[in-house]
């Protein structure tokens, strides 16, 4: 089931902040950055950002020539390959289940050329991994946590370095929830500001 969020300013700030929320790749062994998954702006005094965080993921992959696949549903447990097709071109298809339950799994088969595979929730960019050489594997585990915080100048689908990364020290568990508001208080001008923070109200469980 959907969990319906709602992002509630109750904070010093006057809406001037960009809010940044993003997920990260738990797999075994992971050294890919995270990716800037939802971005809210704008989001004045006393206002509310409802969104959605979708149970279904979907999986594309770009070639070396920088073709992409089309999206197609991708489920934990299974694992899914680039390969040739036999009309010609890159083709992303499933190829039945992966050697783990808890991860989605993406193999370049084709004879040259390394790929990227990107996951997707609510057709936003949510994880990528870069230069799977062929043959090799990525892996994904997607937990139900979402990380967010306030981060200036940063798009829809930009990766985040570590410096970005250094300002967000918020984690929020999405574990058994159907539905909650997302508090947003701290902030402001001066002296006086103290830090954001983010905190789960009203949450109904599933």
């Amino acid at each position: 089931m959907d969990i319906q969020l709602n992002l509630i300013n109750r904070s010093n700030d006057a809406g001037h902040s960009q809010i940044v929320i993003f997920q990260k790749n738990a797999a075994a062994g992971v050294d890919e950055l995270p990716v800037a998954w939802q971005v809210i702006r704008n989001l004045g005094p006393g206002d509310h950002h409802p969104f959605v965080y979708p149970l279904s993921t979907t999986l594309s992959a770009a070639d070396s020539w920088g073709n992409y696949t089309p999206q197609i549903e991708a489920n934990n447990g299974l694992i899914y390959s680039m390969a040739r097709a036999p009309s010609g071109g890159d083709m992303l298809s499933l190829q039945g289940k992966g050697s783990s339950p808890h991860e989605i799994q993406c193999r370049n088969d084709l004879t040259q050329g390394a790929i990227s595979a990107s996951l997707f929730k609510s057709g936003k960019l949510v994880m990528v991994k870069t230069s799977i050489a062929p043959g090799q594997l990525a892996a994904f585990v997607l937990q139900p946590t979402l990380y967010i915080g306030v981060i200036p100048m940063i798009e829809d689908g930009e990766v985040m370095d570590s410096a970005i990364m250094s300002n967000v020290n918020t984690q929020l568990s999405l574990l058994g929830i159907a539905k909650a508001d997302i508090v947003m208080t701290g902030g402001g001008p001066g002296q006086t500001s103290t830090p954001f923070r983010f905190t789960l109200e009203n949450v109904v469980m599933a």
